[in-house]
């Protein structure tokens, strides 16, 4: 697979009519582990944004920047725990890019994985680029609102090394239940064969700085 430079994913999504009013929409999907947050955070500096801390981190008193070009979006701020992937489209579709396909602001209550409950509001204005990273984020109907899809890709193993690491040990059952429930979500969105762009999430995307 060759490298793709995150310059050249960037150009193709400035070089794209937006198929919303006012919004280019990038879905970054692909299996969890496989390091769509670090290509959403290159892309997004290379657009002329700032990088995001991760899912779990908007903090409504600061991160309020409505005219900022740029922003990134977290399916794992969408899902109702481990077991919300079959219902995303009900946040991403109905509250976020079909509100804003009709010209509406739109925004959805994140879900803290803690208290296993949605808490405050990220509002998603109309802006210049909207990235959505996360496993089953580019089903077929938010691609037909998408100018670019990308898929990020790492083997199983590494995937799920990377969960571990980040989760502890204690989460294993649950990320072994969740690449089972993914590969079926994946496989029937048919997203790696839809992608514009297939990236290899075990190495560096060329001119952008830091390992994926």
């Amino acid at each position: 697979m060759s490298a793709v430079p995150v310059s050249q994913i960037a150009q193709a999504v400035r070089a794209s009519a937006p198929r919303l009013p006012r919004t280019r929409v990038v879905l970054v999907d692909g299996p969890a582990g496989s390091g769509k947050t670090t290509v959403a955070n290159h892309l997004a500096v290379e657009l002329g944004g700032a990088p995001s801390a991760g899912a779990g981190t908007f903090d409504p008193a600061t991160d309020r920047a409505d005219d900022a070009a740029v922003q990134i979006l977290h399916a794992d701020d969408m899902y109702e725990g481990w077991g919300g992937l079959d219902a995303l489209d009900e946040v991403l579709l109905d509250q976020i890019l079909e509100p804003l396909a009709a010209g509406r602001d739109a925004g959805f209550h994140m879900w803290d994985w803690h208290r296993s409950e949605r808490t405050h509001r990220i509002p998603v204005p109309p802006r210049a680029v909207l990235i959505v990273e996360g496993v089953g984020v580019a089903s077929p109907r938010a691609r037909a609102h998408a100018v670019l899809t990308v898929w990020v890709e790492a083997p199983a193993d590494v995937r799920l090394r990377r969960g571990i690491e980040r989760d502890g040990e204690a989460m294993r059952e649950e990320w072994e239940r969740w690449q089972s429930v993914e590969a079926r979500v994946l496989d029937a969105h048919d997203t790696r064969s839809a992608a514009d762009v297939v990236v290899d999430g075990t190495g560096v995307l060329p001119d952008a700085s830091g390992a994926l």
